[in-house]
């Protein structure tokens, strides 16, 4: 009767042993899952990152394979007031500092999140086979049409009223100014001869056809070029959105940043 018992007894705690096990291993499996489960992204992102944005997509899908980014490109205010708006956006990444302080005093961003990503130079673009060689050719009769970004919503526009403002050039030239919507459209008028010269990013000019820089502005003619960072506080995937924005400031991502022409931080 006692060995029954012992026999018995010994069943019972196989089987209850069996079961935790199982179930841990469930749990185990569910977790997994979970950590495998696709992600989708929403980036906003300045347009003149669009060239290094998508050798970020394809260098970060090697090291996290579940995440998408879907990226929308434009002039920085355009996208501050899409976020504020409400428009999905998991991650902002402004070509200046303005728009992302005025998303930060609306309280639209995870706490922590909002950091310097990189700088960028301002530079004076031609034509390839343009006679223009430096700032000064602005007032001359070499150039009829100056394109730039609109200060109000694009920052490469803002810094190249700086520069003409500094430089004592924009009451000189004031009617040969031709507003575009982002620095990739001075790119295109520029390339395309619909304006003689612009301003444009260094980063804009990197593997770009049909164009010279004219003159580097000088640093001290605008206001330093930051590109700022964060995680919009109502992103649907804080965690994944932290882990992007990591990538970008380690070293692997600083490093495809300046194959584009940027730089880091100092």
């Amino acid at each position: 009767m006692k060995f029954k018992n012992i026999a018995t007894i010994l069943t019972l705690s196989l089987i209850t042993s069996l079961g935790i096990v199982g179930c841990n291993s469930s749990d185990t499996k569910n977790k997994d899952s979970e950590s495998q489960e696709a992600v989708e992204l929403n980036i906003s992102a300045a347009a003149s990152l669009k060239e290094a944005m998508e050798k970020i997509e394809e260098e970060y899908k090697k090291v996290n394979e579940n995440v998408t980014l879907v990226v929308n490109y434009g002039a920085s205010g355009s996208l501050q007031q899409q976020i504020e708006q409400g428009a999905p956006c998991d991650v902002f990444i402004s070509a200046g500092q303005k728009q992302m302080k005025a998303l930060d005093e609306a309280s639209l961003l995870l706490e922590g999140t909002y950091k310097d990503l990189l700088e960028n130079d301002l530079v004076l673009i031609a034509s390839k086979d343009s006679d223009v060689s430096n700032l000064d050719d602005l007032i001359t009769n070499k150039v009829k049409h100056i394109a730039v970004g609109e200060p109000s919503s694009v920052p490469a526009g803002k810094y190249a009223d700086e520069v003409l403002v500094n430089l004592d050039l924009k009451d000189k030239i004031k009617d040969k100014l031709v507003f575009a919507k982002d620095v990739k459209e001075v790119l295109a008028w520029t390339q395309s001869g619909n304006a003689e010269v612009g301003f444009v990013y260094y980063s804009d000019t990197i593997n770009t056809d049909n164009i010279k820089i004219v003159e580097t502005t000088p640093s001290t003619s605008h206001s330093a070029i930051v590109y700022p960072i964060a995680v919009i506080k109502e992103s649907k995937k804080p965690e994944a959105a932290k882990e992007f924005e990591d990538f970008l400031l380690s070293t692997d991502g600083q490093a495809i940043l300046k194959d584009f022409g940027y730089k880091s931080v100092e």
